[in-house]
């Protein structure tokens, strides 16, 4: 990486590269219907991603401490390798044991996400602070993008489950992980300290005012003392386990709907597969990039106000819109849509309310409500599923981010003590 900036956008295809791998988590409802059939319960398809994200988001604060010590370019490797791991272990075992799959592809595929998640992040801002919101949008955008590739590879463009089994398809996803997060690894590598894009120019406060958002960096012991942190964290909760539901229950939810309607059982599969694969995920990576971008001109806050409120309201329709193809097809789009936006808003957010220089360390705190939404939303969907009440996981997610539109609007720049 040249120390001018002049080959910089490097740092964003290894970014794209490197989450691209890290966004299988959201291909998980690919595997559910071949697991219920085997004889899992709903509720234990969702442990499984519950257990994925959790761990996702528990090892990433872990990452952040590790970030200034191993360097990015390790940390990112080695997020790879143990995501890779996870996965070929899965497949090498059958993939149809509850307990092993909950343990290699949710405890340590998660953990391997963790680790390698907050690299791209931390190494675009410190590149880019003249583009936060538009970089972060792309270095995070092939988290969404990454759901349709792994989505349709193992279904109706690769059809590996199909022709090889739930076991194999996990192995050779496993090895594709470990590979393609090595070779974007190889880009990550922070600038020189101070260094600074030509022609950019920070933000400076007016003089006898106080210090302009996000110039004023906190450390993370000091920002876990503020209640800014806390509006936001409860923030993203309510957003994220809203989205995270609405992917864990992507499949079973609208093949429900449909069937009920009178679509028989491979129609219905079809298009509800369709919603996840291509127009959920499709929208989830160009909502973050879009988001990003408007943060960029509206500012983080407006930018989330916006997203919070919206995305309420349409998860409170989608439990009528999913028995119907077409309204199916838009509710997954703005859904997904207003889901990516999580990803490149609230490390945009945490950057202009704490500072950008410990991003690395202080991001993953914030992501701490990904984990705790992850478990909340997933698990609340697959117990109301099984006792036959989707609508009301829906609505009560759907309530959830119109709180949280409110709690973000409460947020005013904190000062240190």
């Amino acid at each position: 990486m040249s120390e001018t900036g002049s080959n910089r956008w490097l740092v964003v295809v290894g970014a794209i590269l490197i989450q691209l791998c890290l966004g299988a988590i959201y291909a998980w409802s690919v595997f559910t219907p071949e697991l219920t059939e085997a004889g899992w319960t709903k509720e234990q398809t969702q442990w499984v991603f519950a257990a994925g994200l959790a761990f996702f988001a528990i090892v990433m604060v872990i990452a952040g401490r590790m970030l200034p010590k191993v360097g990015p370019r390790a940390l990112a490797m080695s997020g790879g390798i143990v995501l890779g791991a996870g996965y070929l272990l899965a497949g090498l075992t059958g993939g149809k044991s509850f307990i092993l799959t909950l343990l290699l592809v949710g405890v340590v595929g998660g953990s391997g996400i963790g680790l390698g998640y907050v690299v791209p992040i931390a190494v675009g801002m410190r590149w880019f602070p003249d583009k936060k919101g538009l970089i972060t949008g792309l270095a995070v955008a092939g988290f969404g993008f990454g759901a349709m590739l792994w989505v349709k590879l193992a279904g109706a463009w690769g059809h590996l489950i199909e022709s090889m089994g739930l076991g194999a398809t996990f192995s050779i996803y496993g090895i594709a992980f470990a590979a393609l997060v090595i070779i974007g690894g190889i880009w990550m590598k922070f600038p020189p300290d101070g260094w600074q894009p030509k022609g950019y120019k920070p933000p400076e406060a007016k003089a006898g005012s106080a210090p302009a958002a996000g110039t004023v960096d906190f450390t993370s012991g000091e920002m876990l003392s503020t209640v800014q942190y806390f509006l936001i964290l409860l923030t993203f909760v309510f957003s994220a386990g809203a989205g995270l539901m609405s992917i864990g229950l992507m499949k079973l939810f609208p093949m429900q709907a449909l069937m009920s309607g009178g679509m028989e059982k491979a129609a219905a599969s079809a298009a509800a597969g369709t919603a996840m694969a291509v127009f959920f995920s499709l929208a989830n990576g160009i909502g973050r990039i879009v988001w990003g971008t408007l943060s960029d001109k509206l500012g983080a806050k407006l930018s989330v106000i916006i997203m919070c409120a919206t995305q309420g309201v349409l998860v409170i329709l989608f439990q009528w819109m999913a028995g119907s193809t077409g309204l199916l097809y838009l509710g997954a789009t703005l859904i997904g849509f207003n889901f990516g936006g999580n990803f490149a808003l609230f490390p945009v957010t945490t950057a202009g309310t704490f500072g950008a220089k410990n991003i690395g360390q202080n991001y993953p705190w914030v992501f701490l409500a990904y984990g705790i939404g992850g478990i909340a939303g997933p698990i609340m969907g697959g117990k109301l599923g099984d006792m036959g009440n989707f609508p009301l996981a829906f609505t009560i997610c759907g309530i959830g981010c119109l709180v949280a539109a409110v709690l973000i609007a409460m947020v005013k720049p904190p000062r240190k003590a």
